[in-house]
């Protein structure tokens, strides 16, 4: 990356198992138990959606009676050790950004960022959250391949793009991980003033 040694790095992973998330894949050291990767990571995979009110962190989701349902996404799960909910928010904002700019990127046409949502005009293309445990801070964001049954409104990669999603996950993972890891050397080269 560059001519310095990166003392922090994020560890990436695309996962080539179909998995269903469900909300339960939201813990911390998931991505070390399953994929043996230990510390600051992120993980990627292709699978439906169906989380319940059960499973849901999003406690205005829970209010508004709103579960998560999609035949098919791409989801990213991160977990970074440190408790600091804000800065993880921060990232999550980062990351949702950075996957905004690669399908404007591949569409050419703008999308609409509204917090930590991607939109198409009035259509939805993911849902995501960042949460805290006991021991690290993370999120999950899924970007709809699929746009058929969902709860509302939405555009997929595959069925209203025709976008690879493999391809567009492994791109964000790269991009994240270059953007992460070129901040943290940011902060160790300069002098206080």
């Amino acid at each position: 990356m560059t001519k310095w040694s990166i003392m922090k790095s994020l560890e990436i992973k695309f996962i080539d198992s179909v998995i269903k998330y469900d909300g339960t894949q939201l813990q911390p050291l998931w991505i070390y138990k399953n994929y043996d990767l230990c510390g600051d990571a992120l993980v990627s995979f292709i699978g439906p959606a169906e989380v319940t009110l059960q499973h849901m962190v999003d406690q205005e989701d829970v209010k508004e009676n709103r579960p998560i349902y999609s035949e098919s996404m791409v989801h990213f799960i991160a977990e970074f050790f440190d408790l600091d909910l804000e800065k993880t928010v921060y990232r999550q904002r980062l990351l949702v950004a950075i996957m905004k700019e690669i399908l404007e990127q591949k569409l050419g046409k703008v999308l609409i960022r509204r917090g930590d949502d991607i939109y198409d005009e009035d259509a939805k293309l993911s849902v995501s959250i960042a949460t805290l445990s006991g021991i690290s801070t993370l999120i999950h964001t899924g970007i709809n391949i699929s746009s058929h049954n969902t709860p509302v409104k939405t555009k997929g990669l595959i069925s209203d793009y025709n976008l690879d999603p493999t391809a567009f996950s492994k791109e964000v993972l790269g991009a994240f991980k270059n953007e992460l890891e070129s901040s943290w050397l940011a902060r160790c080269k300069v002098r206080s003033v």
